[in-house]
């Protein structure tokens, strides 16, 4: 089973930057993607960041040019840099493993970490 923790969450001013961490563990399922999600209040969770094992990224429209999105292999973490963070990016923010549909097990492989609170506020 793969677990994922995330950390470095936080609360900053709007402009600031801020950098999360995602620590992969386990070896339940062979990884194709990484990515972030966020949640904030009231909204459903949306994809924020993904990146392929391959190291291919891709970025929601809200977070371009302001996120960068980066994997250790060697170190089996995940990052999300965030840089000029704005009130609206306050959020949970979710590490996501992509494991693709298994036809063994008839699922889909994938895991989730618990969460890291980043509020953006003046």
């Amino acid at each position: 089973q793969v677990q994922l923790v995330e950390s470095g969450g936080g609360l900053v001013q709007p402009g600031e930057s801020l950098i999360l961490s995602c620590v992969i563990s386990g070896s339940g399922f062979p990884i194709r993607a990484m990515a972030w999600y966020r949640q904030a209040p009231g909204n459903q969770r949306e994809s924020i960041a993904q990146i392929t094992s391959g190291g291919y990224s891709n970025y929601a429209d809200t977070v371009k040019g302001r996120f960068t999105i980066s994997r250790d292999n060697a170190k089996n973490m995940v990052y999300l840099e965030m840089k000029n963070l704005k009130l609206e990016d306050t959020a949970v923010y979710y590490c996501y493993a992509d494991g693709g549909y298994s036809a063994n097990e008839r699922k889909y492989l994938e895991a989730w970490g618990q969460g890291t609170l980043v509020t953006v506020s003046s």
